[in-house]
């Protein structure tokens, strides 16, 4: 079984690092390239582009929307989904607008500001004082990059609402997400669960939005799970 990756906002490739090992067990693994597009359409069919004719494909967060999206467009060619730390929803307004700011700082030159300011709403509570988790996260803004980070968010802002999507899910689906996430409400991963026909739900207690990093143990345990099923 292939499986692509697909990381998140401002994510590099170490967003999976703790959980490789689980998903190789199974076969192949593959990053896929959130960078060089402006769309959420456009990463889904630079994904499937690049893709074997089926494969298994897990997305976190921003992963997540480019997830739903290659369902959207080849939903034939996806043998299992991991849907991680995500949700089904567009943006609402006040997101909008918070992720407006955030642009307008990184404009300005803030970037780094921007990173560090973000790191507490993505781990659990009692993650915030996790110099390790910080310098990973640090690591993995440095490898993106503000450009980057501009042309994800412009994509993310204008992505479609999958709602309407999810009871034409066929193919085995977990969901995955934890109870402290504060970027993505908890809610949003028990709407994904019931909306899509037969999906497992996979709560995480303790666990903020940076679920493999953060609980490495139990989102290799989830991933094995489905894969063994598909």
């Amino acid at each position: 079984m292939h499986t692509i990756l697909v990381p998140g906002l401002l994510c590099s490739p170490r967003l999976y690092e703790p959980v490789l090992p689980a998903v190789w067990g199974f076969g192949a693994v593959t990053i896929a390239d959130t960078r060089r597009d402006d769309s959420i359409a456009g990463i889904a069919a630079r994904l499937l582009a690049g893709a074997p004719e089926r494969f298994a494909l897990v997305g976190l967060s921003m992963g997540g929307y480019v997830a739903l999206e290659v369902m959207r467009q080849a939903p034939s060619r996806v043998a299992a989904l991991a849907l991680m730390s995500t949700s089904a929803r567009s943006d609402s307004p006040e997101q909008t607008a918070a992720r407006r700011e955030q642009l307008g700082r990184v404009e300005a030159g803030r970037f780094d500001e921007v990173v560090d300011a973000a790191f507490p709403k993505m781990v659990a509570e009692s993650r915030v004082d996790d110099e390790a988790l910080l310098a990973t996260s640090r690591a993995m803004a440095a490898e993106v990059g503000p450009d980057v980070y501009v042309r994800q968010q412009e994509a993310v802002i204008a992505r479609a609402d999958s709602r309407p999507l999810l009871a034409s899910i066929a193919c085995p689906t977990t969901v995955v997400h934890g109870r402290e996430d504060q970027l993505i409400a908890f809610k949003n991963g028990e709407e994904l669960a019931a909306g899509i026909p037969g999906a497992v739900f996979a709560p995480i207690e303790g666990c903020g939005h940076t679920a493999t990093l953060e609980r490495p143990a139990e989102c290799a345990a989830a991933l094995g799970a489905l894969l063994a099923r598909a």
